[in-house]
């Protein structure tokens, strides 16, 4: 079954599988990750407008999703921030990284781990921490998702769970992307994959690492995303890390798929300003004169890192 975005369907190979991944354009490259239970045609709306503005743009699935291998057996924020750092690597990095959901977790963590990896981060919906919840209730939602996620059910309420964390405006395709959806976890092997990943999944290795992350940081967080109890509170709250944030109207969980009239034209402005920046960077060097430009959360670690993904042209 063909996921992608575009047709040339390509593969890194990780110790425990291969990671799908395809790949458009010229230019600095831009790496996108999904989120759990997702492909990589949720980037559907960015692709082309980043390709246009003159960027490379890569788009990956997640382990055991999409086109990816449904042999790994260790699933999660670091293991798919490691399978992001790789793919940079494999492309020549560094990159700008787009993250939603999960994903954008994996993109901080890996941002964290390798700054000179990552020249940036947008995320979409990102969780960069784990909801809050006692111990008990995280104990028993782990049950649940041992009775949910299986056959002959799984894919069918995964889709529509899905389709409700849609909430506000619809992309005009997601009857289709959640069908297909549907289809692809039930291809074999993929089920457990994803239950695997819903069993194994915390945020709290990204939040721990968060004081490391210096890219510049754009975040985009829906009005009614049913993932967050006060979407307002978790924008202001990775507004405190640095970052620059936008309460998106009448969006869940999705941003990127929901509203590309604000998030795709933002996410375009966010890049090409780092751009600039690196540019700006290079040509005061070479002029002899100091270079100082200053990331979006503050510090002046992420000139170097700007100027190489610049390069990249």
């Amino acid at each position: 079954m063909t996921t992608s975005i575009a047709q040339d369907v390509r593969f890194i190979q990780r110790p425990e599988g291969r990671i799908a991944y395809t790949v458009q354009g010229t230019g600095p490259l831009v790496v996108a990750v999904p989120g759990m239970g997702d492909l990589r045609s949720t980037f559907r709306d960015l692709v082309a407008p980043l390709v246009s503005a003159g960027y490379r743009v890569a788009v990956m699935d997640l382990r055991g999703h999409g086109d990816s291998d449904t042999t790994f057996r260790i699933h999660g924020d670091v293991v798919t921030g490691q399978d992001l750092i790789a793919l940079i690597d494999e492309l020549g990095g560094p990159a700008v990284v787009l993250g939603n959901s999960m994903g954008g977790g994996a993109a901080a963590w890996a941002a964290a781990e390798r700054p000179d990896a990552v020249a940036g981060l947008v995320l979409y919906g990102g969780f960069l921490r784990n909801p809050k919840a006692s111990a008990f209730t995280a104990a028993s939602l782990h049950g649940l998702y041992r009775l949910l996620f299986v056959k002959p059910w799984g894919a069918a309420f995964w889709a529509s769970y899905y389709k409700g964390l849609n909430k506000g405006t619809k992309a005009p395709w997601l009857d289709e992307h959640a069908a297909a959806i549907r289809a692809n976890l039930k291809e074999p092997g993929r089920m457990r994959s994803f239950r695997q990943l819903t069993i194994q999944l915390t945020h709290a290795p990204v939040e721990a690492r968060l004081p490391e992350v210096h890219a510049p940081m754009l975040a985009f967080v829906g009005d009614q995303d049913p993932d967050f109890k006060d979407p307002e509170a978790e924008r202001q709250w990775i507004a405190s890390l640095g970052a620059e944030t936008v309460l998106v109207p009448a969006s869940g969980h999705y941003t990127q798929a929901q509203r590309p009239d604000i998030t795709v034209p933002g996410t375009v402005a966010f890049i090409d300003k780092l751009r600039r920046a690196g540019a700006e960077a290079t040509g005061a060097r070479e002029t002899g004169a100091v270079a100082t430009g200053t990331a979006a959360n503050g510090t002046t670690g992420g000139t170097s890192v700007l100027q190489a993904w610049t390069s990249r042209a």
